[in-house]
């Protein structure tokens, strides 16, 4: 299954490697990655394979919820048909 991950939050260093730590540990593959920085906020859209991850995706959506709240950002994550369908025009 796929899915997309938002990251947003005040810009610092470390945030990158925070997040793709937190994903290997899970064992989710980073399928596409973009960031940007918007007036001193850091954006994050990483679309991820859960495929091959031990782990339930509430489980991946709450290691993920908590890690970015311990770096200070936000970090929320859709599966991939539910994120298509909130997205159609």
């Amino acid at each position: 299954m796929k899915a997309f991950l938002t990251v947003i939050g005040k810009d610092k260093v470390g945030i990158v490697a925070a997040i793709s730590d937190e994903l290997f540990k899970l064992n989710v593959n980073i399928v596409d990655i973009t960031q940007t920085i918007m007036d001193d906020f850091f954006t994050m859209v990483v679309m991820v394979d859960l495929e091959k991850s031990p782990k339930s995706f509430d489980e991946i959506k709450k290691a993920l919820k908590e890690r970015g709240e311990a770096i200070g950002v936000e970090a929320k994550i859709q599966r991939e048909e539910i994120f298509n369908k909130m997205h159609r025009i």
